[in-house]
């Protein structure tokens, strides 16, 4: 499993048969190295993927191209030499453009939406068809995936205001007839195990249909959830189509002013009562594949509500969790900072580490091989600048808890490689902030650097304790240690 965060971020339990490799696919060295390890792979190999970046704010934010069109090339070219023997590349069924009144779209629908996330699933799926000559490729249009906690940032906003005391918490926009269709988790996941073991019979490129047939209009989903949380479905009051468009606006507007802007955003008013049917009957036929009708969103309305009622301290966790990792934040200045700095970070940590006048702290560092040296470095700036991108620490965190039982092997002590780490925190701080540019990043140069180097000490300090058990400071292997003078801070 390669994936942009831990298991621990996202929740899932270690397995002995899953092997979890954490990586940015849009870092090409780093995913190459990722793809070394799947070569010798017992036969057949199916590789599906699912990476792609999505937000709601209609911006046209550099991650589009960045994760949805070059990440996907590095993997294709990637596949290459691995020689998969399926290829299965999930798009979406918002790749295409709403149909007219009365016509579904099909697996032969083009993916011609105008939306900036179709504009990259277009691209995406005639990209995934220039390989066919190398491995066979399926393309999978999905639904709009939730589950019983909901995880669809819109579905979780729609049920947040129609279930709250807000002042437009009975209003929807136009005659609430705007509707997408809806795929239970459970359901996709199923799909998948059936797609790979019906793969070589399958067309070459062929597009199919991970959906409910139809859709699931928000009059229907606010009904269902006015009648399970107030016991009776309330009546929603509709608003014209150019009134609703202009309160998107004024809401999009106001919001610009506030720390946390509202969901709503002036380009959903495009979208106002058009329908996205579907019918993957076809897919069906070629697949042997249904969704269970027990798992449709309206019948599962109750539940998800259920588990909010009985738990909402995790119920909102799990939906802010999804929104948090497809919200850009200003960390992406810095992260592209960070990567046009990497070779000068790199060149003045291994000096510095080299240097004798940094003191015998510092020695097993020093009698490393150069190459291997700078080849640490190199990973250790890597996963730095990634947690700093995704502004999930634990992508440090993780990496330098590996570090820290590596370098346990290897006879460095906790004060060594914690002075390492405080020096590295050193170089990086002085570097960005010899740029001029980050002028207007000061605060987030400061904060994010210092608490992300700081979690990172803290893990290493954890596994030294675990293998050592707790010593007081200046203490290692039971004898008095030289004392432990990190490099001063900036």
């Amino acid at each position: 499993m390669l994936a942009r965060r831990t298991e621990l971020a996202v929740g899932v339990e270690p397995h002995r048969d899953v092997h979890w490799t954490q990586v940015d696919i849009a870092d090409r060295p780093w995913l190459a190295h990722a793809f070394e390890k799947l070569r010798n792979l017992p036969r057949p190999v199916h590789v599906v993927h699912l990476a792609a970046h999505y937000d709601f704010t209609g911006q046209n934010h550099p991650e589009y191209q960045r994760t949805n069109v070059d990440g996907l090339r590095n993997v294709l070219d990637l596949c290459k030499e691995l020689r998969p023997d399926t290829f299965v590349f999930a798009s979406s069924l918002a790749a295409c453009a709403f149909p007219p009144p009365g016509k579904p779209l099909t697996e032969d629908s083009p993916p011609d939406g105008d939306h900036l996330y179709a504009a990259t699933k277009r691209i995406g799926e005639a990209m995934v068809k220039e390989y066919e000559r190398w491995f066979p490729v399926v393309i999978v249009r999905m639904a709009a995936l939730f589950s019983d906690w909901c995880e669809y940032p819109p579905l979780y906003f729609f049920l947040r205001t129609w279930l709250s005391k807000a002042w437009n918490g009975r209003v929807l926009g136009g005659h609430g007839e705007s509707a997408i269709p809806y795929l239970h988790v459970r359901c996709a996941a199923r799909f998948y195990e059936r797609i790979l073991e019906v793969a070589p019979r399958l067309a070459p490129g062929e597009v199919v249909i991970c959906s409910p047939d139809g859709s699931v209009s928000h009059l229907q989903t606010f009904e269902a959830a006015t009648r399970a949380w107030f016991g009776r479905a309330l009546h929603p009051l509709g608003t014209a189509k150019v009134i609703a468009r202009l309160g998107l606006w004024v809401m999009e507007q106001a919001g610009r002013f506030r720390a946390d802007p509202p969901f709503e955003r002036s380009w959903m008013g495009r979208y106002i009562d058009l329908k996205l049917d579907t019918d993957g009957r076809r897919t069906r036929e070629r697949i042997g594949w249904e969704p269970n009708p027990r798992l449709f969103l309206l019948k599962r309305i109750p539940f998800l509500l259920e588990n909010l009622r009985a738990n909402p301290l995790e119920w909102h966790a799990r939906n802010l969790a999804a929104i948090d990792s497809m919200r850009v934040e200003p960390n992406l200045a810095l992260y592209h900072l960070l990567q046009e700095h990497d070779e000068e970070m790199l060149r003045v940590s291994t000096e510095r580490f080299l240097d004798p006048k940094d003191g015998a702290i510092l020695r097993h560092y020093r009698e490393m091989d150069r190459e291997e040296l700078r080849w640490a470095k190199r990973q250790l700036f890597l996963q730095f600048r990634n947690s700093i991108r995704t502004a999930d620490r634990t992508v440090f965190r993780s990496y330098c808890r590996e570090l820290a039982a590596r370098r346990h092997g290897q006879g460095f002590t906790c004060d060594e490689v914690c002075a390492a780490m405080a020096l590295e925190r050193h170089v990086v701080l002085s570097t960005l902030r010899k740029d001029p540019r980050t002028a207007k990043l000061v605060r987030d140069v400061d904060e994010r650097v210092a608490s992300t180097f700081a979690a990172g000490v803290d893990e290493i300090q954890d596994v030294f304790e675990e293998f050592d058990g707790f010593r007081p400071a200046g203490v290692s292997d039971g004898a008095p240690a030289s004392p432990a003078t990190p490099p001063p801070s900036p």
